[in-house]
């Protein structure tokens, strides 16, 4: 009954501990999950969008697109092309374990013999992915020429995932 009790609880403090949740929001402080923005002059910004442990590459290139989008039509532009881009992967950020030994006693005058035994349970949740892109931003039809996109189109295609 213990040995059970005991890996119910190793099992629910292990999960937990996996992952810093990636929401879809503007980062509160330097390093933290969410995006950045800022303009590098009229019509150029760059964005950026940090994961959480282990959120899918997938997603976060969604994610830094759609701020893209955002930024592009919140200053009156139709498009956006990418310039240049960057990606960035670090370890988790929980990089502690959980431990758990039994061994023996001496009580009393009664002499205890014991050995010991242990696990370990790691509690990183995998690493944590971030996106960086330059943007140009226009006004009028999308450019045909590589990296452009409507960001009327991905705002209304990307919005729900987030």
């Amino acid at each position: 009954m213990h040995v059970r009790l005991t890996a119910a609880i190793l099992l629910a403090i292990s999960l937990a501990a996996c992952e810093t949740p990636t929401v879809y929001g503007p980062a509160t402080r330097s390093g933290a999950v969410g995006y950045t923005d800022y303009q590098i002059e009229p019509g150029r910004y760059r964005i950026t969008f940090q994961g959480g442990d282990g959120a899918p590459p997938a997603q976060i290139r969604d994610y830094v697109l759609l701020r893209a989008a955002q930024v592009s039509l919140r200053d009156g532009y139709d498009w956006f092309r990418i310039a240049d881009r960057e990606g960035s992967i670090a370890p988790p950020r929980h990089q502690g374990s959980l431990s758990l030994g039994i061994g023996g006693f001496n009580f009393g005058r009664g002499g205890g013999f014991g050995g010991g035994v242990g696990t370990s349970v790691p509690l990183g949740g995998g690493p944590q992915i971030g996106r960086s892109i330059e943007i140009v931003a226009g006004k009028g039809p999308v450019p045909t020429e590589g990296n452009a996109y409507d960001a009327h189109g991905v705002a209304k295609n990307l919005g729900p995932r987030a």
